[in-house]
């Protein structure tokens, strides 16, 4: 039975996130009670407005959401932008725009969901005491060793390629060197080079001149030309067009670029931080990312390890982000029971950390009667794909010096670090508990 628009609308209106859509004509047709909250206008306030005169950002007279996606055929998922409240203020949100479409598969509109960042940046200083290193959490030798590298690089020019899985954190990575860099001052400018085509990506990087295509209405600066003297994040940087490619080796080489249908040649000066999730051996090898291009970005090559061969992180990451959620949801859960922190270091976690958050949140949210996570609480498929694995569900017994490094940091996270109460709980002498945090690199 299909559901009636009643229903959808109440749907819409009982979640967190806002939520708005648009005609044909970019005019707002619905307005949740979300979006209401975040914004301050009401929704007879918009109804039958446009969309950019409401929200007043700037992306909304340069880079439509709705529009990008009309053009791309592509999902918008978590692009940043500021949108004005009532009030005047500008306020940070992270949004989602897809297409609305008729029985007939023609377009009539589009669907906008944002999230109020303003909140979660409260939360980030808040939790700023528990972050290992810029907005980065763990405890693994091989973070360590990022951190160090990060240190050591940030003062740098030279452009650095991060590498690693999908959900391993390349975004936080790029952040932590930025913030450490003496640009820091500066302008920080992030594109995703997998969501636009190659002329609107041509733009967006480079800027265009009035009439070069036919939506290109008035000039407008690229991200290159905003970006100059800071830094630029290039996301997905290995599923740039070919052709794009060449003209962002210029750029690297030379420090120079045109508008697109402009012959004045352009000069900024930019920092180059770039990230990728795909093999690029396979991509060099088959010819989808230049060789040259790769060993100008690959001057500071940075791997982040996925979460499965650092499982020493997991229990720091779900504890932080376990005091996050408490912030956020206005209680207070900050422990998990042995058994649901067994399936969570059993867990293969092919999403690494951002799956990893996910089902903190879910589990978080279904904890209701106790201030700690049970196993019972956990995702089902997690809790059923943690018990087929290899491992057993004791992390008491100690298999390996892995194994012995995940079960001593649960401990000393588990009494925040205190080695009294850490070495009674192991039934070892305070003395052999130190001896075996400084093997295992553990020493604060």
């Amino acid at each position: 039975m299909p559901i009636s628009d009643n229903l959808k609308d109440h749907i819409l209106d009982s979640i967190g996130e806002g939520v708005f859509t648009v005609d044909k004509d970019f005019r707002i047709n619905f307005f949740n009670k979300s979006a209401e909250r975040i914004t301050g206008k009401s929704r007879d306030e918009v109804m039958g407005h446009f969309c950019k005169n409401v929200f007043r950002s700037e992306v909304c007279f340069t880079d439509c959401p709705i529009a990008i996606v009309l053009k791309t055929k592509k999902i918008i998922y978590d692009f940043e932008n500021k949108i004005q409240c009532k009030a005047g203020n500008m306020k940070p949100i992270k949004l989602n725009a897809a297409v609305l479409y008729n029985e007939n598969d023609e377009p009539t509109g589009g669907i906008v969901s944002f999230r109020d960042l303003s909140e979660l940046e409260t939360i980030g200083m808040n939790l700023q005491n528990e972050t290992n290193f810029h907005g980065l959490i763990g405890h693994s030798k091989q973070m360590k060793d990022i951190f160090q590298l990060i240190e050591e690089i940030a003062e740098t020019d030279a452009p650095v390629f991060v590498q690693g899985e999908s959900g391993t954190g390349k975004e936080l990575v790029a952040n932590a060197i930025q913030k450490l860099s003496t640009r820091n001052k500066n302008s920080y400018i992030k594109i995703n080079c997998s969501v636009f085509p190659q002329n609107l990506l041509a733009s967006e990087l480079f800027g265009h001149v009035k009439g070069a295509f036919t939506d290109a209405v008035k000039d407008r600066i690229g991200r290159f030309e905003l970006a100059d003297q800071g830094t630029i994040f290039l996301d997905e940087v290995a599923e740039m067009p070919l052709q794009m490619q060449i003209q962002l080796l210029r750029v690297l080489q030379e420090g120079t670029f045109e508008r697109v249908g402009e012959s004045v040649t352009r000069t900024s000066s930019v920092r180059v931080i770039a990230a990728t999730n795909i093999d690029i051996k396979d991509a060099l090898k088959n010819g989808k990312f230049r060789e040259d291009l790769f060993y100008r970005l690959n001057v500071i090559p940075i791997e982040i390890p996925p979460l499965r061969k650092r499982k020493e992180d997991i229990v720091p990451l779900a504890r932080h982000f376990l005091s996050k959620f408490s912030l956020y949801y206005k209680k207070q859960i900050l422990e998990i029971e042995e058994e649901a922190l067994n399936v969570l270091l059993n867990y293969s976690w092919p999403g690494n950390i951002r799956e990893l958050e996910n089902v903190i949140e879910y589990a978080f949210v279904r904890t209701t009667k106790r201030d700690v996570i049970e196993k019972s609480k956990l995702p089902p498929n997690v809790v059923e794909a943690a018990s087929n694995g290899t491992i057993t569900s004791n992390t008491k017994q100690f298999f390996s010096d892995s194994s012995a490094r995940v079960e001593l940091l649960a401990a000393l996270e588990k009494f925040h670090w205190n080695k009294t109460h850490v070495a009674k709980e192991l039934k070892i002498g305070r003395t052999t508990l130190w001896r075996q945090m400084k093997q295992f690199g553990l020493t604060k």
